[in-house]
C-alpha cells in the first residue's frame, strides 16, 4: 500500500531555494507515495523572485509569490491550506538536506506521532567572516541538541523548522498571526499541542541551517523574539517554561530588579560590544536578553502587587 501523502511546504523570502527544491526532488521516490513541494515567496526583492521561478517548472512543484509580505506565521498558514496531501514537512528557506536519506527517515519514522520534529544542525568548521561567529556559536551550542535531549522537554522543544506533521493537526491550531514580529511562533503552538495532549516525537534527522546573519541582524531578530515571549506573557501567560522568562519573573519580584536593570543598562556597550567580536560569549547574550525582557515586563512586582500581571 503507497504511504499517504506529502506536501513539502517551504516559505521563501530572500533567499535561493533552487539547491534544496533539487535536492528534495531526488527524494521524492523514498517517500513511497505522493509528494508535492510547494514554494510561496513572501515578496521577495525582484533578483531573487526571478532566481527562484526557475523552480516552477520542475515537477511536483507548485511556485507562487505574494504580491506583499505577510509574515512567518501567515505565509505558513497559507501554505497549509494550499497543500494537498495529508502530511505536511516544514522546512525554512535557509536549510539544506544533509544527505541522500532524509526523505527516507521520515518515511519510516512517520508512524511513531502524528508531529515529528527533526531538528537542526551546523557546519562544524567556523565562518571566516567575523560576523558570521555570533550567530554560528549559538546555533551549534543552543540549537543543534540530538533528539533524546530534545524529547526530554517535546514541546517546549518544537521548532517549526523541519518539522513533519500532520495536516490536519497543524490546520487545527494554525499558527497565531498576530506574533508579526519575529520569533516564539512555535512557543505558542508547542503549548497549544501540549495542552490538546498531542504527542511530539523528536527523531535524529537534522537539516543543515544555511543561512547564517551578521551578529547585529540577529540581535535585532533576538530583540524582536523577547518582544513576542513578553507578549505571550502578558496576554496568554505562556512562555513561562522557557529558562529566559522564568529568570526575569524572579528576578522581578526581588529587590534586586531595579539595581540589576541600572547595571545592566550600564554593560549594555560592552556586551554589545563582546557579541559583535569574533570571539562572542553566549553567557553575554544571555544577560542582553534579560535586560530587554526586564524592560518589557515593566516595574517590578513589590510584596503587595505579588502575582498580579503587569
Amino acid at each position: 500500500m503507497p504511504a499517504p501523502g506529502l506536501s513539502v511546504l517551504i516559505p521563501v523570502y530572500n533567499r535561493d531555494v533552487t539547491t534544496l527544491v533539487c535536492n528534495l526532488l531526488e527524494q521524492l521516490p523514498d517517500w513511497g507515495g505522493p509528494v508535492e513541494i510547494v514554494c510561496l515567496d513572501d515578496a521577495s526583492t525582484p533578483e531573487f523572485r526571478e532566481l527562484n521561478r526557475l523552480v516552477s517548472v520542475l515537477p511536483a512543484v507548485r511556485y507562487q509569490e505574494l504580491p506583499r509580505n505577510v509574515g512567518r506565521s501567515s505565509i505558513r498558514n497559507q501554505l497549509a491550506a494550499a497543500a494537498l496531501y495529508p502530511w505536511l514537512l516544514l522546512l525554512d528557506n535557509d536549510s539544506l538536506l544533509p544527505d541522500d536519506q532524509f526523505l527516507a527517515r521520515y518515511a519510516q519514522a512517520r508512524t511513531l506521532a502524528p508531529v515529528l520534529v527533526g531538528g537542526t544542525t551546523y557546519d562544524p568548521t567556523p565562518p571566516a567572516d567575523i560576523s558570521l561567529q555570533l550567530r554560528w556559536h549559538y546555533g551549534r551550542e543552543r540549537e543543534a541538541r540530538r533528539a533524546q535531549q530534545r524529547q526530554q522537554a517535546p514541546h517546549a522543544q518544537l521548532t517549526l523548522n523541519n518539522m513533519l506533521i500532520e495536516a490536519a493537526v497543524f490546520q487545527r491550531f494554525g499558527l497565531d498571526e498576530s506574533l508579526t514580529r519575529y520569533g516564539h511562533e512555535d512557543t505558542k503552538f508547542g503549548w497549544l499541542l501540549r495542552q490538546a495532549q498531542v504527542p511530539v516525537r523528536h527523531i535524529d534527522n537534522p537539516v543543515l541551517h544555511d543561512g547564517l546573519e551578521p551578529a547585529a541582524l540577529f540581535l535585532e531578530k533576538s530583540h524582536a523574539a523577547v518582544r513576542n515571549l513578553a507578549l505571550l506573557y502578558r496576554h496568554e501567560n505562556l512562555g513561562t517554561d522557557t529558562r529566559l522568562l522564568r529568570l526575569a519573573l524572579r528576578v522581578r519580584h526581588t529587590k534586586l530588579c531595579q539595581p540589576t536593570q541600572a547595571l545592566l543598562h550600564l554593560l549594555l556597550p560592552a556586551l554589545r560590544r563582546n557579541l559583535l567580536s569574533a570571539r562572542p560569549d553566549l553567557r553575554r547574550l544571555d544577560l542582553l536578553k534579560l535586560y530587554w525582557l526586564l524592560q518589557e515586563l515593566g516595574q517590578p512586582i513589590n510584596d503587595n502587587k505579588k502575582g498580579r500581571q503587569t
